[in-house]
């Protein structure tokens, strides 16, 4: 089994910053796509940002400019550096891994998500 476990969540004035982080942990032999999804209120949820193995990561277009993903492979972490937050930021941000493969060989692949974390933006 997989677990991912995210922090770095919280209340932040418009115009802050805030740092997520997201450990991956288990039985993991390797992990393709790692990324960060939000859901407000209301709202579906969607995909804010995510990194692919030796890939150029890719971003909504409302957080370029603003928001950077980045990974580590060799401890499976995967972290979202947050500019210059705006409200309409809030959210409940999950971290979510696919292609991930818990054996060397064969070809089931998985994908896992997070709990979840709150991201409030608000003066």
């Amino acid at each position: 089994q997989v677990q991912l476990v995210e922090s770095g969540g919280g209340l932040v004035q418009p115009g802050g910053s805030l740092r997520l982080s997201c450990a991956a942990s288990g039985t993991i032999f390797s992990i393709y796509g790692m990324g960060w999804y939000r859901q407000a209120p209301g709202k579906q949820r969607e995909l804010v940002a995510r990194a692919t193995r030796g890939g150029t990561p890719n971003y909504v277009d409302s957080v370029k400019g603003r928001f950077t993903i980045s990974r580590n492979n060799a401890n499976n972490t995967v972290f979202l550096q947050m500019n210059s937050l705006k409200p309409e930021d809030t959210a409940v941000y999950y971290c979510k891994a696919d292609g991930v493969f818990t054996k060397p060989t064969g070809d089931a692949q998985y994908e896992y998500w997070g709990q979840g974390t709150q991201v409030t933006v608000s003066s």
